[in-house]
């Protein structure tokens, strides 16, 4: 067991694309052994605090890193300038080889295997998502959209809603994304984590009648839509909505024992799970590790609260804020390093 990390500052050379996704990776490993759990019976498991260390050699992730890597890897292969041309079928063939593949085995969402069956056909991407669904699988993994130095903001919008478009069609999926994505950005240009809550509103308010037609195409057209403006302000309200939820919870007092998803919601939803773990990041922005036990310390989608609230506290301090000796003992460590490298 590790002690606390006490307000880690960061700098600029504090590698805070590698804090942010290996952040994400400690939450989704911290996360995993409490899904589907109720608050209680974890405290009674690791404390009142919630599990604080990593269990295994190495620590198992979820698809949530697996997916965010699958994410990392497509951004990488595509370089900065990015079209979507360009990305679409590289994120195919990643999100088609994480289905097909053997290490999927950590009980990946239906969605997610739906829409990738489709991918794998050569259907194209619009019809092969879930036009409904706005899981929070749309967002889990959009974090490294977030850390390609070379994006502008409107490159890092179309990005992260063409990702989360390729399985997850609803638009309050895509806009929640997208403010993930920009948290994370906005965190790694040197924005406070006590910031986020109203950078978000102000960004989802210039956003909501906007419909990025250049990434995503006719997916707008279902029955009873009339135009694509309505269709993304549907998803953009969701996420004012939630954003809602939050500034009224973080007004409250807390003690840091009761449950998260009580007041921002359960996180199966991408909405919920963005503003869940900024709940916990904000909540315990002095102290990483537990930022990442507080989000694992829930009775709803754990691991993907955990692994979002790992890439805000890491974004913001960098590798500086987790404890060094779990650099090696997460599973995947190797790709983290890698990717975390080439945009450090």
């Amino acid at each position: 067991m590790h002690d606390p990390v006490a307000a880690p500052t960061a700098s600029p050379t504090v590698a805070r694309a590698s804090g942010s996704l290996f952040g994400l990776a400690y939450g989704d490993a911290l996360g995993a052994p409490t899904e589907f759990l109720p608050v209680a019976e974890i405290q009674r498991r690791y404390g009142p605090t919630g599990p604080r260390d990593l269990v295994g050699q190495p620590a198992r992730v979820t698809d949530d890193t697996q997916m965010g890597l699958a994410v990392g890897w497509a951004l990488h292969d595509a370089g900065p300038a990015v079209t979507p041309e360009l990305l679409e079928p590289l994120l195919r063939r990643r999100f088609v080889a994480w289905a097909q593949s053997p290490e999927n085995d950590r009980a990946p969402g239906m969605t997610c295997l739906r829409a990738c069956g489709g991918l794998a056909e050569g259907l194209r991407w619009q019809a092969a998502t879930v036009a409904d669904s706005k899981g929070c699988g749309a967002n889990m993994r959009v974090t490294p959209v977030g850390l390609v130095p070379g994006y502008d903001l409107e490159t890092l919008a179309g990005v992260a809603q063409l990702q989360a478009g390729l399985t997850h069609g609803h638009p309050t999926g895509l806009a929640a994304s997208e403010l993930t994505a920009y948290a994370v950005r906005v965190l790694r240009d040197g924005a406070a984590l006590t910031e986020l809550p109203g950078l978000l509103r102000e960004r989802a308010v210039r956003q909501r009648t906007v419909y990025r037609a250049d990434w995503l195409g006719d997916l707008w057209q279902r029955p009873a839509v009339d135009d694509p403006v309505t269709f993304i302000t549907r998803g953009w309200d969701e996420c004012l909505g939630v954003l809602d939820a939050l500034d009224a919870a973080l007004a409250l007092p807390d003690d840091g024992s009761t449950d998260p998803c009580a007041a921002t919601g359960a996180g199966w939803i991408a909405e919920e799970a963005l503003a869940t773990a900024l709940y916990c990041a904000i909540r315990h922005a002095g102290d990483p590790v537990s930022a990442l036990a507080r989000a694992a310390t829930t009775s709803g989608d754990s691991d993907s609260i955990a692994c979002l609230a790992g890439a805000f506290v890491g974004a913001a301090y960098g590798m500086a804020g987790w404890p060094a000796d779990w650099l090696d003992r997460i599973e995947y460590a190797d790709q983290l390093s890698t990717l975390g490298a080439a945009w450090d």
